[in-house]
């Protein structure tokens, strides 16, 4: 065992914002900052020059995508097709390793907090259970038998298809490759550009918020039917609208309809769909559970 604890650092890497941090767990984090999502080679050399002040032991990163997750991919590491201008085809991961020469975990954001909540929060002791964030976009993540989910390249829930009702709601969707997906119907962009105002200035009694919980519980139950998770955690800026967890948990009921014959729906959904146990640090500190197990500790 070692004589101190072990210094992590995470990157919470999202569109807007990268999230830097220092520690080892949600009692030990020694350091953190905020950077701005500029240019790659602007934010990432803010990132290295932040952990090379700090002496860190690995690094993690949960990142916005899609990206490659796959160890012997030759673009592991590498953010692919993302719509963010400038960032397609990134080495993200490589940059950070060679620069600091430390082990690199590297995963998406939305698995990066599944991981944080298994380890730390509203997950602890299950095995397979699902992290969904609604916020400026939608991701899905978790993990299925203890293991974080991948496969061709990771979940992309977000961008499934739920059924629309144009007559009750026209919008066309937010998302640039497909319109009115998940992510295209129920982001907070979508939100804003639907009612002309951002999420957080709506009302709970504003009719966004009954289409919201319609179109999120579809997805919800189509996800409990696929993948069966012990839970599903609902975390991001949309989700901080707590009115819309009982919405949310009376649709899912009624969309089941009593099909799943299992306690923890039929007499605990108030468990079944839960807000993350680490708030709104789910993400930065699974950054630094990836770096834990980068670096082999656990």
């Amino acid at each position: 065992m070692p004589l101190t604890s072990p210094s992590y650092g995470g990157i919470e890497a999202g569109g807007t914002k990268f999230v830097c941090a220092v520690g080892a767990s949600p009692g030990d984090l020694r350091d953190e900052t905020r950077i701005d999502t500029t240019t790659p080679d602007e934010t990432l050399s803010r990132c290295i020059d932040f952990f090379l002040a700090r002496e860190v032991d690995a690094v993690g990163i949960a990142s916005f995508g899609p990206l490659d997750p796959d160890p012997p991919s030759p673009t592991f590491g590498y953010i692919t097709t993302t719509p963010k201008p400038g960032w397609a085809n990134v080495d993200f991961a490589g940059t950070i390793q060679r620069a600091l020469n430390v082990p690199v975990g590297f995963d998406t954001d939305v698995n990066g907090a599944a991981l944080g909540e298994y380890r730390w929060g509203a997950a602890q002791g299950l095995d397979t259970f699902l992290y969904l964030t609604v916020g400026t976009g939608v991701g899905g993540g978790g993990l299925v038998n203890g293991k974080l989910m991948h496969g061709l390249i990771h979940p992309e829930m977000g961008h499934i298809r739920v059924p629309q009702d144009r007559a009750v709601d026209p919008y066309q969707g937010a998302c640039p490759y497909h319109g009115n997906c998940l992510e295209g119907l129920t982001s907070g962009v979508a939100i804003e550009k639907r009612w002309g105002v951002p999420a957080s200035e709506l009302p709970p009694e504003h009719p966004a918020w009954r289409l919201e919980a319609d179109y999120l519980a579809h997805a919800l139950a189509n996800f409990a039917c696929t993948l069966s998770p012990q839970r599903i955690i609902l975390g991001g800026g949309v989700m901080d609208q707590s009115h819309l967890f009982p919405m949310i948990r009376e649709r899912v009921a009624n969309l089941l309809n009593g099909y799943i014959q299992n306690a923890a729906i039929l007499d605990r959904m108030d468990e079944f769909i839960a807000p993350p146990g680490l708030g709104n640090k789910s993400g930065v500190l699974g950054a630094i559970a990836l770096a834990e197990r980068a670096s082999g500790e656990r």
